[in-house]
């Protein structure tokens, strides 16, 4: 298996059939091996589909159960759960996001007016830092768009406790190169190696560990901080209830939007015949630079595919960017509602929200999946908590085939 991610539902459940079977003890046993590029076979690499739902995380886990016990798939069903307790935890909670936007607007003024920061982020971005093992994990992302978890974690720590630049900047890297980057996973990992996300425990990268974990193609013996102190941030406000999604009326004129954060939209489209539907092109305001050119093109490919496969279903096909070309869609057509699969905390909430609070609107009607809205509700405490509800998400899923 090599990182040739073709943005499609096919290649997704491709690549889906190919790992399940090696999901169980041999996962667990060498998940954390980062062997370089082409050679992340350990893993299952499925994590830009399930970033776009080309793939949705209910099949990733029912196609293992097929191959596996719940225990022996064990590893690998905790890391999918773990993204859907990410995206959990922030929509509970969506003033971190907004909190780590504004710090990233800070951050990004220091760069261009402190040269001394701006070198090292840039040396940091490039890759061209003195240390070989960071330098190239930089260079595999940028040019890949790929990174194994494990090496995600070290850089992470690298860039926060040895190289000494801000975690925001960091994260803003990752989620501009990443084919998976995830305003969710991402945001709060950082904030987790930080010490932030669970205040007081950061993540020390170790140089034997390092050593170890590749094969020993890396041993920065002595280039590491030797410790990680955490770091401060704001408060965080208590986690709120997830929104109450009134569903559509199927008897009011409908227009169907579809976008990045759900690629499945069989679901959101069930009774209802739109007279037209517009696709939501992949957002860039992530930050204050563009994403790499290579997420949009998968996105934008990944979209395509989406809609063709529905295009039975969705009228007439137009194509917009933001919130206004929403609504002069909308207006163009005479809409009274717009349906659209629920999008979490991210740029995509982000332009629903101001058509929501436009005013003479159409109605919008976001339908949530019911994956999210049995396990999201339960990310208001640690993973440890939200780990014990996951025989009964399980069950929920796939009744007695994780006996």
């Amino acid at each position: 298996m090599t990182e040739q991610f073709t943005p499609t539902r096919t290649a997704a459940l491709a690549r889906l059939d190919t790992f399940a079977p090696k999901a169980g003890r041999a996962y667990a046993a060498r998940r954390n091996f980062d062997l370089g590029p082409g050679r992340h076979d350990d893993v299952s690499c499925l994590s830009p589909y399930l970033r776009c739902r080309l793939l949705t995380e209910a099949e990733a886990v029912e196609t293992v159960l097929q191959h596996h016990s719940a225990s022996a798939a064990e590893k690998f069903i905790q890391e999918v759960f773990w993204r859907t307790y990410w995206k959990g935890w922030l929509e509970l909670r969506p003033d971190v996001w907004e909190q780590y936007k504004t710090a990233l607007d800070h951050r990004w003024n220091a760069v261009q007016t402190q040269s001394g920061l701006r070198a090292r982020w840039e040396a940091a971005c490039r890759g061209e830092t003195e240390i070989e093992c960071f330098n190239f994990w930089a260079q595999e992302l940028v040019k890949t768009g790929y990174l194994h978890n494990h090496a995600r974690m070290w850089m992470a720590s690298i860039w926060i406790f040895t190289l000494k630049l801000p975690w925001e900047m960091g994260a803003d890297f990752f989620l501009r190169h990443l084919l998976d980057g995830d305003p969710a996973s991402n945001t709060l990992s950082w904030r987790w190696v930080a010490g932030i996300q669970t205040p007081g425990k950061t993540y020390l990268a170790r140089a034997g560990n390092i050593n170890q974990f590749t094969d020993r193609r890396f041993h920065p013996k002595w280039q590491l901080a030797s410790e990680a102190p955490a770091l401060e941030a704001a408060a965080v406000s208590d986690p709120r209830a997830l929104p109450v999604l009134p569903p559509p009326d199927p008897k009011l004129r409908t227009g169907f939007l579809l976008h990045e954060d759900d690629l499945s939209p069989e679901f959101a489209l069930e009774g209802l015949a739109p007279i037209a539907s517009a696709v939501l092109q992949p957002q860039t305001d992530i930050g204050p630079l563009l994403p790499a050119p290579q997420v949009a093109e998968f996105r934008k490919a990944a979209q395509r595919d989406a809609a063709s496969r529905v295009a039975d279903r969705l009228g007439a096909i137009s194509y917009v960017r933001d919130a206004k070309a929403i609504l002069d869609w909308a207006k163009a057509h005479d809409m009274e509602q717009i349906v659209t699969p629920y999008a979490p905390q991210g740029p995509v909430a982000t332009e629903l929200a101001e058509v929501g609070r436009a005013s003479q609107a159409p109605v919008l009607r976001r339908r949530m999946r019911p994956y999210d809205q049995m396990a999201w509700p339960h990310a208001t405490r640690g993973f440890f908590a939200f780990k014990k509800r996951i025989p009964e998400f399980i069950f929920n899923l796939c009744g007695n085939m994780a006996a």
